[in-house]
């Protein structure tokens, strides 16, 4: 009964919220844009006569370490316009003589690493969606699609140019973003802006628009209002083609075999039906340039989670990948094309109408080498705004398999013929964003599979300057399947209520501090306990941005199936045993301004069968100004369990070494050591942005058994692709 009312009680909240404020949080903070009186030339030098004839914005306001003043830093940002382009210019200035901290040249670098300029853009003023521009104080592009209110995907890349100069006591960013690169709804003369700048010498964060110290200067609740003096410009024909070449060779030295030098050829395409809704078609597309996972090591009974990196699948990808939860997630794209090729695909996204947003996407695969048939992956999502920022959103998603013809015999094969997901969610978020949740209701479809085959789920979030509360509630049937989602665990019942509280002492090295409790609590679905995860944290965070934590972790297991403690196939505890442990720790995550910077972790105590765990993680990092970023990532992990497993440890040895030799030329070399998985990869990948999205890539990987040293798997591929807009 109680599973039952819970969720109920939840949605109810959701629903019956009221949106008090009507009117934009930061609507009186207004900058009018002006077009263009004279032509302007990206170079970071500010000697035309439109900039001048620009209306300013200044006087920033600080959001840290405290929200309760006027930024110390001073900045001045422009903004115009002409027919083609969307124009930003950003005077940043700093003490004389005051070194740049800058972590690399790469594109999309990390916020908190680097001084930087961001620009937050809302076409729609709908506080929800929305695009990301800027750059680091030596020049290096950001640039990312924005979603659920603040959130930026930094995997969305597209084409425009800046620049950035560095003076004695400024550095100056110039921008120039076309239109078509833009989606924005056809005569409307209000979009939601704001400015954010991060300043590390003075660990200072500021905006031009106020912005509470909880929430990221990207949150779109708190832009101000850009006002146009005429409509944007219509972009008209909006089609850009985005052909790929490539040569690779490869070699499998465990079968044997080598299919020699190889020539493979796809194209994207991007048509623009309209200033706000995109189709991206492609053919034969490959994916060998984007950057490996990081691995890790897995002690958990449950598959780990990968983000997609893949560039077809991220504008608006959070109109598919955003649905559900963390470990409810009913479409994966990740998925598509996983050691199967993928023949051709297209993919509908934008907005229909101001509070109307649509994707649409089908994709077919190949069938491959094991036996698995061609698959046709068809997806449709809808979202409809209510209330201020909140909105409705409506998913179905199918796999079928093609041509397939499963065997009279079910023994042989438990593949899925056809496996359908339909879902619709609410997602709140109130205009000051201070709270926030979200109620689904998903329900699968699979041959054979019938009753219990549903996912209901809720949360609640209420963010304040001291106070942080949650709680989450999930079920997931036995018979629920997400072929093509993330959905790792079924047939329980999940409560995690969280709560954390900041405390702010008026001085000393300490800005922040305070206790976190987070409880994570699993039964089965007749509300017999199964698990339970109890964290009692204690948070602080220093004025020169470094953190430290310290906490006692208390753990209860009920195996529902054989586990192996190790993952690493040996003998496994039985079904039905109950274990109960406990560990403590702490984290460390150094000052971010410094040349020379570091993470670090432990855990130690109690395991699985009366054994014990340790294990440290380190991350040491130094940095070349502006050239050379080193990493060195390092986790030992010691299991000291009785027979048959005994003492177990593993390391994850991954050094990186990312070289940027200008802001258009990359080298990177990754190499990862998996002690658990008995595995060495090497990726080493160099790239050349010889024109803005368009890029010459050259990768080299190989995978090795550490001991004896012996190659598994070489490749090495030459890729060129070239963005052309018709």
């Amino acid at each position: 009964m109680f599973s039952r009312k819970l969720p109920v009680i939840l949605s109810a909240i959701l629903f019956t919220h009221f949106n008090a404020f009507t009117q934009k949080k930061n609507a009186c903070f207004q900058v009018h844009i002006h077009k263009a009186s004279s032509p302007i030339i990206i170079d970071g030098i500010v000697n035309e006569q439109a900039w001048q004839d620009a209306e300013p914005a200044n006087n920033f306001f600080m959001v840290l370490p405290m929200d309760t003043s006027l930024a110390h830093v001073k900045t001045d940002v422009r903004v115009t316009y002409d027919d083609k382009y969307f124009y930003l210019l950003a005077i940043c200035y700093k003490a004389v003589g005051q070194r740049n901290m800058v972590e690399s040249l790469r594109r999309d670098f990390s916020f908190v690493k680097n001084d930087n300029f961001l620009v937050f853009i809302d076409p729609f003023e709908d506080q929800t969606t929305g695009y990301s521009f800027g750059a680091n104080a030596e020049g290096a592009q950001w640039d990312g699609s924005m979603y659920a209110g603040g959130s930026v995907d930094l995997n969305w890349d597209n084409k425009w140019i800046s620049a950035v100069k560095n003076y004695d006591d400024k550095y100056i960013f110039e921008a120039a973003i076309p239109f078509k690169t833009l989606r924005y709804k056809k005569d409307v003369l209000h979009w939601g802006i704001n400015f954010s700048r991060n300043d590390l010498k003075t660990t200072e964060k500021s905006s031009w628009a106020p912005v509470p110290r909880q929430f990221p200067t990207a949150s779109l609740a708190y832009t101000g209002t850009l006002i146009w003096d005429a409509a944007p410009p219509d972009p008209s024909s909006n089609i850009s083609l985005i052909p790929y070449f490539l040569t690779n060779t490869s070699k499998d030295y465990i079968n044997k075999t080598s299919p020699g030098i190889q020539g493979r050829a796809g194209i994207d395409a991007k048509i623009s039906f309209s200033t706000s809704l995109n189709l991206d078609l492609t053919i034969h597309p490959d994916f060998s340039q984007v950057e490996v996972d990081q691995q890790l090591i897995n002690l958990s009974r449950y598959e780990l989670f990968f983000p997609e990196k893949r560039q077809f699948f991220l504008e608006n990808g959070d109109l598919f990948g955003n649905f559900g939860y963390a470990d409810i997630r009913p479409f994966f794209s990740r998925r598509i094309g996983l050691n199967m090729p993928i023949n051709i695909g297209a993919r509908l996204s934008g907005k229909l109408n101001k509070n109307l947003r649509i994707g649409a996407m089908d994709m077919e695969t190949g069938a491959n080498d094991e036996g698995l048939p061609s698959q046709n992956y068809a997806v449709i999502s809808l979202q409809q705004k209510v209330f201020k920022r909140s909105n409705i959103a409506f998913i179905y998603i199918d796999k079928t398999a093609v041509d397939y013809h499963p065997p009279k015999d079910s023994s042989i094969s438990n593949y899925n013929a056809y496996n359908r997901n339909i879902g619709v969610e609410y997602n709140l978020a109130s205009a000051n964003n201070v709270i926030t949740g979200k109620t689904l209701f998903l329900k699968s479809f699979t041959e054979g599979k019938s009753n219990n085959d549903f996912v209901q789920a809720s949360n609640i979030q209420y963010s304040s300057r001291r106070w942080l509360a949650y709680a989450q509630y999930e079920y997931v049937g036995k018979n629920y399947v997400a072929d093509v989602g993330y959905v790792p665990r079924k047939n329980f019942i999940k409560l995690n209520p969280q709560l954390t509280r900041y405390f702010f002492p008026k001085s000393g090295i300490i800005l922040t501090h305070g206790p976190q409790l987070t409880m994570n609590y699993f039964f089965d679905t007749k509300m017999n306990e199964t698990d339970h995860e109890n964290i009692l944290a204690y948070l602080f965070t220093f004025r020169s941005k470094a953190t430290f934590s310290v906490l006692g972790q208390d753990d209860y297991v009920k195996l529902l199936q054989p586990f192996d403690p190790t993952n690493t196939g040996k003998d496994s505890l039985p079904a039905l045993s109950v274990h109960h442990y406990n560990l403590t720790g702490f984290d460390y995550i150094s000052a971010p301004q410094h040349i020379f910077t570091y993470t670090a972790s432990l855990r130690y105590g109690s395991y699985y069968d009366g054994g014990n765990i340790f294990t440290a993680t380190i991350n040491p990092g130094y940095r070349i100004q502006p050239y050379l970023n080193m990493s060195f990532n390092t986790t030992y992990t010691d299991l000291m369990l009785p027979q048959p497993w005994g003492n177990t440890h593993f390391w994850l040895i991954g050094p990186r070494i990312d070289v940027t030799f200008t802001n258009t030329v990359f080298f990177t070399t990754y190499i990862q050591y998996n002690q658990q998985q008995h595995n060495i990869n090497i990726n080493a990948r160099f790239q050349w942005r010889f024109k803005p999205a368009s890029d010459l890539f050259v990768v080299y990987t190989d995978n090795y058994y550490p001991a004896p040293l012996f190659a598994k798997t070489r490749a090495f591929v030459i890729k060129l692709n070239y963005w052309w807009n018709l």
